[in-house]
């Protein structure tokens, strides 16, 4: 039954806050203005602050959930180290998935930032706190949040080999790095054209404009 642990991740991913957030405070669908994207920055081009921080959080909040949730039942269901790792695993990619192709709105999801900054905080304390470090750092000097995003992405499997060694969540933290970036891809064409909106600069949004990380 444990296993279940995995499709049960995948629905709590699912969730949009984006829409969630929107219908609770009655602002227009996220779906029907700016990006098309189902995120906090998409959110924030309402002009309401509140709603993309609630946004932010709940997207984040439900990474977090899925795999504290998990740890609890694992660590009482007396299976084997090594199957409680696997299944672990599942949870995260799982969870992840569901932000990315949510089954509630048509599998049409965000790029996974925030659920993945939750996902590292349910794992370990530490390893959340120096990626989300790395987020700051990049988006601070460099003034790109899609690059700060995908740095943060990168290094997020690496400090956790550096923290635990090679177990089978750096595989799957491998994974979400990789599905991750595949969602920045236009965010990296534009990287390197050129054309990249930093932190602060305001630009003209479309749905067909190149999206910033949610």
């Amino acid at each position: 039954m444990t296993w279940l642990l995995i499709p049960f991740a995948y629905l709590i991913g699912s969730i949009s806050f984006a829409v969630v957030v929107s219908k609770c405070m009655r602002l227009p669908d996220p779906y029907s203005y700016g990006s098309g994207n189902p995120g906090a920055t998409n959110v924030l081009r309402t002009g309401n602050k509140r709603a993309a921080v609630f946004t932010l959080l709940g997207d984040a909040l439900k990474g977090w959930l899925a795999v504290v949730i998990a740890r609890v039942v694992l660590d009482e269901s007396g299976l084997t180290q090594g199957t409680s790792a696997w299944i672990l695993c599942g949870v995260v990619i799982a969870v992840f998935l569901g932000h990315l192709y949510p089954l509630f709105h048509g599998f049409k999801g965000g790029k996974g930032v925030a659920t993945a900054c939750g996902i590292l905080f349910g794992i370990n304390l530490i390893l959340g706190l120096a990626t989300l470090a790395t987020w700051l750092i990049v988006a601070f000097f460099l003034r790109y949040s899609s690059l700060a995003a995908l740095a943060a992405a990168v290094f997020g499997p690496i400090y956790f080999v550096f923290l635990f060694g090679f177990q089978p969540m750096a595989i799957a933290l491998a994974v979400v790095c990789a599905l991750l970036v595949w969602r920045h891809r236009s965010n990296i064409r534009n990287l390197i054209n050129g054309t990249e909106a930093r932190i602060g600069k305001k630009k003209t949004p479309s749905p067909n404009t190149a999206e910033k990380v949610e």
